[in-house]
């Protein structure tokens, strides 16, 4: 199917066009993972798993928090 014909199926909203994208291959850019290992002392990693505990949430989304909210405060355009 051309562009044109998605197009206009979607602006006639007479069809779902979901049907016609393959979502096996569907990215989200600048939100790519990247896999990075950091070593941490053990009561680093402790207190760490306290605090996620203490949250309910994983150590790694803890990190990732942490390390986001950081970036944020130092005015960096972070995935851009």
């Amino acid at each position: 199917m051309k562009a044109k014909e998605l197009d206009k199926l979607f602006d006639d909203n007479k069809e779902d066009v979901t049907q016609y994208f393959d979502w096996s291959r569907a990215r989200r850019p600048g939100l790519e993972q990247k896999r990075v290992n950091v070593d941490f002392p053990n009561w680093v990693v402790d207190r760490l798993d306290a605090e996620a505990q203490r949250l309910g949430i994983t150590r790694q989304s803890l990190i990732k928090y942490w390390i986001t909210e950081r970036l944020d405060g130092l005015g960096a355009n972070v995935g851009e």
